[in-house]
């Protein structure tokens, strides 16, 4: 029976219902649908506080841009790119088409068909999210995406140096300086100025992730967001001051942040607690983080590993960090996560930051049924057929014929019909005479 030494509400997707964020992003979507680039802009100078001729950044206000970060910021952004770029290359090797001969001349096929066009949002309210712009970009040029549109905000007024270096880098086609809702839906339903593209991927505040929810549909979406999530498990060997740095580093994302430490020890827990109350005063994103960890964080202590994978599962959460004698053992032990991040050498910060795979994963219970962004979001999995073989085509014409009727689908029934009658001869009331005599000679030609 586990213990709570701290306990918290856990969020549920139902949490992120907010009717007065609802009403507003439907009345902003609507008016972008009706007056285009005129609302855009509108919204850009209301929200964003920007008003320029074009949002759109030229190649040479990309040059200027770039001109002034440091060499180490660059060399920075090219290593984190490759490592992202290079894991996504992986995923797309493993995804192969594939054709099979189901029966005589019978091919069927399947391919992976990139997207045409896809949008990346790149947020830069609190933080200004680079890495966004690897994880976004990056992969959808992997996939094969031909025409990339990335969007960012600037930021107190400012343009984000860093991050528009990131997206040319990442090889965005097209770059904004748009943010918040105007931004995800001029992408989504086009304006004169910005054409329109398929899927649009990429974190947000509250406003933002009403906006992919409203237009899901519409557009194609990465994932619905909520508040960043991590858990720990933990036994006696863990270090509590590791411990306690990682669930406060994801716990600054925002003070709804849930980070949970199970352990099978209770010393351990203790100590993590303790270091936790030591760290956070001296934390210049403690305003975020000490409310995070106030209102949802939570520490529980589980008989054995065991039970504690099964209390990881219950959660299923975004990040999940492995602190244990034997880390791997999570990998057939745990199912329900948005990644997983295996020993104290590791860390979810690095998933976040460097380390190469994709740090837009589920949130909210979401790891139960799907996955996090892959090079995959961009493809999609379409399927052709090919009937070669006169005698397979009526073989299949007749069973057709026979399947349809049970579902009471005559026109369908009819579809194989023909080909049983062309192909094989087979005699059908409804073809009539006329219909016999125009194809008769094409009966016998088959033969």
């Amino acid at each position: 029976m586990p213990l709570y030494l701290k306990s918290a509400p856990t969020k549920t997707f139902a949490d992120t219902a907010q009717q007065d964020v609802a009403e507003r992003v439907r009345g902003i979507i609507g008016d972008i649908r009706e007056n285009g680039d005129a609302a855009v802009r509108q919204y850009a100078e209301q929200f964003d506080k920007s008003s320029r001729d074009s949002y759109r950044l030229t190649d040479a206000e990309i040059e200027e841009i770039v001109a002034t970060l440091s060499p180490q910021v660059i060399q920075d952004i090219e290593f984190v790119q490759n490592q992202v770029r290079r894991f996504a290359q992986a995923q797309r090797d493993s995804l192969t088409d594939i054709e099979v001969e189901t029966l005589p001349g019978v091919f069927l096929g399947q391919k992976h068909a990139p997207v045409q066009a896809a949008g990346a949002y790149i947020p830069g309210g609190k933080y200004p999210l680079t890495a966004s712009a690897h994880m976004t970009i990056i992969t959808a040029k992997v996939a094969g995406v031909p025409r990339v549109v990335a969007c960012t905000p600037p930021i107190r007024g400012e343009i984000p140096a860093a991050t528009i270096a990131a997206m040319k880098m990442a090889g965005a086609d097209e770059i904004y300086l748009l943010g918040g809702v105007q931004a995800v839906a001029a992408m989504a339903v086009g304006t004169d100025s910005i054409e329109r593209v398929n899927m649009i991927a990429g974190p947000g505040n509250a406003y933002v992730a009403e906006a992919k929810r409203q237009l899901f549909g519409e557009v194609g979406i990465d994932l619905f967001a909520g508040p960043t999530e991590i858990l720990i498990v933990a036994d006696e060997h863990a270090d509590p001051f590791f411990t306690a740095v990682d669930l406060l580093s994801q716990a600054e994302h925002g003070p709804d942040s849930p980070a949970v430490l199970v352990t099978t020890s209770q010393t351990l827990a203790e100590e993590v607690m303790d270091w936790i109350e030591k760290i956070l005063p001296g934390m210049p994103t403690r305003d975020y983080a000490g409310p995070a960890w106030r209102d949802w964080g939570q520490v529980i202590v589980a008989d054995d590993l065991d039970e504690a994978y099964r209390i990881a599962d219950d959660f299923a959460f975004e990040h999940v960090q492995i602190f244990t004698e034997n880390p791997r053992e999570a990998l057939t032990k745990m199912h329900d996560y948005g990644a997983l991040f295996l020993g104290e050498n590791t860390c979810v910060s690095y998933g976040d930051k460097v380390i190469g795979t994709n740090h837009v994963l589920p949130t909210l219970g979401a790891a139960r049924y799907t996955g996090g962004l892959w090079v995959g979001k961009y493809l999609r999995t379409v399927t052709y057929q090919e009937v070669q073989n006169t005698k397979s085509s009526a073989e299949l014409g007749a069973v057709c014929g026979r399947a349809a009727r049970v579902e009471l689908f005559e026109g369908h029934a009819r579809s194989g019909d023909a080909r049983a009658w062309r192909h094989a001869g087979t005699e059908f009331a409804w073809i009539d005479e006329s219909h016999a005599a125009v194809a008769s000679g094409a009966v016998a030609d088959a033969r």
